[in-house]
């Protein structure tokens, strides 16, 4: 089969689709018989994933390259940005972390070039073995005190020769001074890039919107190539937390109600997507301790500063709201971060996450942290508590715990060592990412609170198989595929 140059989606702004589109369009270059592989230079989020050589990279380039049937590689997301605080980030650069820097000094500083010059060696790379490529940019490609200094959108383009597609989503509003101002701040090279525009969101009769794609046609004299509905019913993976505000549910009756904290510097949410897809289970996110103490379940999630996270549920009465609960019989489980809160004490010597060196923990497992610099990232395959059945997770963290007394582990790592500490039923925490993605884990933590009668064997890979080949559906149902197969022939 014939090599198809590589394909862009570009956006007007954050948040209108890019992701999800990308996943759609690797899925759907799978089935046609291509090999395609994901990237995006550099990406913003706390939701990561290790890679099975034991490096990390955003989730959104994990979950496309999911979709397009492959192993994720650092080569799909050179550049990952984890936000420590209000002002700086964590950079982490092919996998590996180089330190950490602030705004300012990462989009101003001289190393801009370098940066580049190492995510076009890593698509290089990719491109000698997939094709297509299919590029992810970020945020809105108009932005014009960046753009000269931009490693992620339209100069990846055009040093990539790839086919761009510009999306704009119809629900927030605004669309035609969004897509044409977008447009008409592009230099004469850089509108040449885009090939078509893609209108995402639509809801209702896509035919309303005719006259609207012509008007959008004749402004910006691009071709409006598709028209995507707004669904609510197809899922993948999310990148931003931003979804998560949609996520504020109270109890239900006749439901497990799961608890999840709603950190402020939250990681890896996806940990919880398995388990709020179980027809025994009402998931929402919280900070109000009202809603703890009508839970059944607590979950302290991952956290990217859990010394800076860990001091605000402190002082926000949600810290004391999970001691009573936990006292009242409540289950209360931690990962990673959440895990770490847990303990007797978190001590940061080195002040790699702030100014603050040590802070008590909740006091619920008898376990110490220590932040230290040299990161784990690791998948894993483990075994829970007294289980024989093989699970999978992964490990990314920066401390390193210990515990006080005997060892009781959660899981017994393929490596052989333990992972966690399990107090009991009720109370335990681990470091394993995506441990709730497995029905032996899950129908054990449910089990105090629903039949065994009802537990679950949803497979949830093959879920998500299912979801990938749907979205795939409804994009070649409402973009003309012709039209974008002919961009992308030499």
């Amino acid at each position: 089969m014939s090599r198809l140059r590589p394909i862009m989606f570009v956006g007007t702004a954050s948040d209108v689709g890019k992701s999800v589109i990308t996943a759609g369009f690797c899925r759907i270059f799978k089935q046609d018989g291509y090999q395609p592989a994901p990237f995006k230079a550099q990406n913003m989020s706390l939701n990561s994933y290790a890679t099975p050589d034991g490096l990390e990279i955003g989730r959104a380039q994990a979950v496309q390259a999911d979709a397009a049937g492959i192993a994720c590689h650092t080569d799909m997301n050179p550049v990952l940005l984890k936000p420590t605080n209000d002002k700086s980030s964590q950079v982490i650069l092919n996998g590996k972390p180089v330190g950490n820097q602030s705004a300012y000094e990462y989009f101003m500083g001289n190393d801009r070039a370098q940066l580049f010059s190492a995510v076009k060696e890593a698509f290089d790379r990719l491109a000698d073995q997939y094709s297509p490529i299919v590029m992810e940019g970020a945020g809105s490609i108009s932005e014009l005190n960046l753009k000269h200094r931009d490693i992620t959108n339209l100069r990846m383009a055009h040093h990539a020769g790839a086919a761009t597609y510009l999306i704009g989503d119809i629900d927030r509003g605004g669309l035609f001074g969004s897509v044409y101002g977008t447009i008409a701040l592009l230099t004469p090279d850089e509108r040449s890039l885009i090939k078509g525009i893609i209108i995402n969101k639509f809801r209702g009769d896509a035919r309303l919107f005719d006259d609207g794609r012509r008007m959008l046609e004749e402004l910006t004299g691009v071709p409006v190539v598709g028209v995507l509905p707004y669904f609510r019913d197809i899922f993948i993976e999310q990148e931003d937390s931003v979804s998560l505000e949609k996520k504020f549910r109270s109890t239900v009756a006749g439901k497990v109600n799961v608890a999840v904290i709603l950190l402020k510097r939250l990681s890896n949410f996806t940990d919880f997507d398995r388990l709020e897809r179980d027809p025994r289970v009402n998931l929402f996110y919280t900070n109000q301790p009202d809603d703890i103490a009508k839970a059944d379940i607590i979950v302290l999630p991952g956290s990217k500063n859990t010394i800076e996270d860990l001091l605000t549920i402190k002082n926000n009465g949600v810290a004391s709201a999970i001691v009573a609960a936990h006292k009242q019989g409540k289950t209360v489980i931690g990962i990673c971060g959440g895990y770490q809160m847990m303990g007797e004490i978190v001590e940061d010597p080195d002040h790699l996450e702030g100014s603050i060196e040590v802070l008590p923990g909740l006091g619920l497992l008898p376990v110490r942290t220590v932040i230290q610099p040299t990161k784990t990232t690791q998948q894993r395959q483990f075994t829970y508590r007294q289980s024989t059945a093989s699970c999978l997770g992964y490990e990314i963290h920066m401390g390193q715990t210990t515990v006080n007394g005997q060892p009781s582990p959660v899981a017994q790592l393929d490596n052989g060592d333990p992972d966690g500490y399990f107090l009991n039923r009720r109370c335990w925490g681990t470091y394993l990412h995506g441990i709730l993605d497995n029905d032996t884990v899950v129908n054990d933590l449910l089990a105090d609170y629903a039949s065994s009668s009802s537990e679950s064997n949803f497979n949830f890979q093959q879920f998500k198989e299912q979801q990938y080949d749907r979205l795939a559906d409804v994009i070649r149902e409402h973009i003309d595929m012709e039209q974008i197969y002919a961009s992308l022939r030499y």
